[in-house]
């Protein structure tokens, strides 16, 4: 009689057990992550200016042809006016000449001799959205990698406190120091900020559901094997997978069966 009792319990226990929905789960261990503000960017010269003649008269000389580093002071134009007296327009700073007037042109008083530009150093601008402001500040690293191939990193040496009325985003620029003047002035680039590291789960994209609210989350598994529903933050969406948190940082993650369980209902979990 007894050996019957436990036959017949053993039975009950099976078949309690068989209604039960099986899952498959991972245990996810929240890792240090790096999110990064990715941006469309833009560099600018420190200073552009045209260097005008002072006086009239016609250009008997130049100092130097267009695209050269010319040097503080250095002669941009001789002018020949009135009693064969000559009128020399400078360089007011050290720079590359953009455009210069040829010998035998005439000029003006208030004319254009040349243009100069400085490259060094060199700013790259570029536009935060509003809703990303708050994670800002200087001396934030940043990462430039430019439509030429070329990488540079640096840090964010200007955050602006008003926003642009017609993109509602705020201007940030990283000031590069370039001496060679290869940079450019208005090359465009991918502008990567680092912002405060925090802690954050890798998933796979196949695990994401959406609950009756419209929001998108995973399910996880609760004490006494509950399925729960839990809404994600997405950081970034790389080809390895899905960086998110919003999740405790050490949590059983649903991976298989998900999308046939409900919240509070109670799984046989098999964590592979």
């Amino acid at each position: 009689m007894i050996s019957g009792f436990f036959k017949n319990e053993n039975i009950n226990v099976k078949k309690e057990t068989s209604d039960l929905f099986s899952v498959q789960t991972n245990l996810s261990k929240a890792t240090e992550y790096q999110p990064l503000i990715k941006l469309k960017a833009t560099s600018y010269s420190e200073t552009k200016v045209d260097v005008k003649a002072k006086t009239s008269g016609e250009v008997v000389k130049i100092g130097a042809i267009q695209g050269k580093f010319i040097e503080k002071d250095e002669v941009l134009c001789s002018l020949g006016v009135v009693e064969l007296n000559r009128t020399e327009v400078k360089a007011p700073f050290s720079g590359f000449i953009e455009k210069i007037t040829k010998p035998g042109n005439f000029l003006e008083r208030g004319q254009v001799c040349a243009t100069i530009i400085k490259l060094d150093p060199i700013t790259f601008f570029a536009g935060v959205p509003e809703y990303d402001i708050n994670k800002v500040r200087i001396d934030q690293k940043v990462n430039l990698e430019l439509v030429t191939g070329q990488r540079i990193s640096g840090n964010l040496t200007f955050v602006s406190k008003s926003a642009s009325p017609n993109t509602r985003t705020f201007r940030v620029g990283s000031m590069i120091k370039n001496p060679d003047g290869f940079i450019k002035d208005g090359l465009t680039a991918n502008m990567s900020i680092e912002i405060d590291k925090v802690k954050a789960h890798k998933i796979s994209p196949s695990i994401l559901l959406l609950n009756d609210e419209g929001k998108l989350g995973i399910r996880i598994i609760e004490k006494d094997n509950l399925a729960k529903f839990v809404e994600i933050i997405i950081l970034e969406d790389s080809e390895e997978g899905l960086w998110v948190t919003g999740i405790p940082e050490q949590v059983e993650i649903i991976i298989q069966g998900q999308g046939f369980v409900e919240d509070g209902q109670e799984v046989i979990t098999n964590r592979i």
